[in-house]
C-alpha cells in the first residue's frame, strides 16, 4: 500500500498531466496510471535537463518554470527551437527513436519537470492506441513550429525577422490601434530565436523605437502602428 506522501505526489502529478494538452480528455484511470510512474526533477535557472546526443529516458511535461530547447552550431552559435512552459510537453520524438535527444534543453528560470519514462509509457500505448494518435498530433505540432522557425530564419535581416515576429502576435486583420505584446521570454532568448545576439536585437528595437513604430517598457512592447510595421515588412520582403 502506498504511503500518504506517495499518494499525494501521484495526485499532484495527475493534476499536472491533466492540464497538459497531450493528455487532456484521457480517462481518469489512464491519467492516474501515467502519474504512478512519472517522476519529477528540479532544475535551477541555467541548469541543463539533457544535452544533444544524451541517452533518451523519455519525454517531459513542464510543471512550473520554462525550458529552452536549442541546438548549438559547430561555431558555438545557439539557435532556439522552442521555449516550453507550464502544461506543455516536449521531447516526445525520443519515444520513436533509439538514438539520443536531438537537441539541448536548459531551464531559463527555476523549473520543475515531470519525466514520463519511455518504457512505461510505451507499454501503456500498446494497450491504448488512442495515445499513439495523441503523440503523433503533438509531434506534428512541434514540426509545425520547426517549419515556422525555418521560414523565419530565411528572412534576410534581423529587422525583417523582428517585424515578422511582432506582427505574428497581432490580431488579424491588423487593427489601426496600438497593440501591446507581453514578452514571456528574456531578450537573450528572443535574440537566439531570431538567429542573432542580444546586442543586435537591442539595436533593432531601438531603431524601431526611433522611427515611432514601437514603445518598449520592461517586458512590454507596444506596436504603435501595426499597419505601418506590416508595410515595412512587406517592403523588406519585396512584396511592395
Amino acid at each position: 500500500m502506498a504511503s500518504p506522501a506517495a499518494e499525494f505526489r501521484t495526485i499532484v502529478f495527475a493534476n499536472t498531466l491533466r492540464g497538459c494538452q497531450l493528455f487532456s480528455g484521457l480517462p481518469a484511470e489512464d491519467i492516474d496510471r501515467i502519474a504512478s510512474f512519472v517522476s519529477s526533477k528540479e532544475l535551477g535557472k541555467g541548469a541543463y535537463l539533457f544535452r544533444e546526443g544524451s541517452a533518451s529516458e523519455g519525454f517531459y511535461v513542464v510543471q512550473r518554470g520554462a525550458v529552452n530547447v536549442h541546438r548549438v552550431s559547430a561555431s558555438g552559435k545557439e539557435q532556439v527551437i522552442s521555449v516550453f512552459r507550464a502544461g506543455q510537453s516536449f521531447a516526445e520524438a525520443a519515444l520513436a527513436s533509439a538514438g539520443g535527444y536531438p537537441a539541448d534543453a536548459r531551464a531559463i528560470e527555476d523549473t520543475t519537470v515531470l519525466l514520463v519514462p519511455k518504457a512505461d509509457f510505451l507499454g501503456l500505448v500498446r494497450s491504448r492506441p488512442e495515445l499513439a494518435l495523441r503523440m503523433l498530433g503533438s509531434m506534428s505540432q512541434h514540426l509545425r513550429v520547426l517549419v515556422g522557425l525555418l521560414d523565419d530564419l530565411t528572412l534576410k535581416d534581423v529587422e525583417t525577422r523582428l517585424a515578422n515576429w511582432l506582427l505574428k502576435r497581432c490580431p488579424r486583420p491588423l487593427p489601426s490601434r496600438a497593440i501591446e505584446i507581453q514578452l514571456d521570454r528574456t531578450k537573450r532568448v528572443l535574440a537566439a530565436e531570431l538567429g542573432t545576439v542580444s546586442e543586435t536585437l537591442s539595436r533593432t528595437l531601438a531603431g524601431f523605437r526611433d522611427r515611432k513604430l514601437i514603445c518598449v517598457a520592461g517586458k512590454s512592447i507596444t506596436i504603435l502602428e501595426p499597419n505601418r510595421l506590416d508595410e515595412i515588412l512587406r517592403r523588406n520582403l519585396g512584396e511592395l
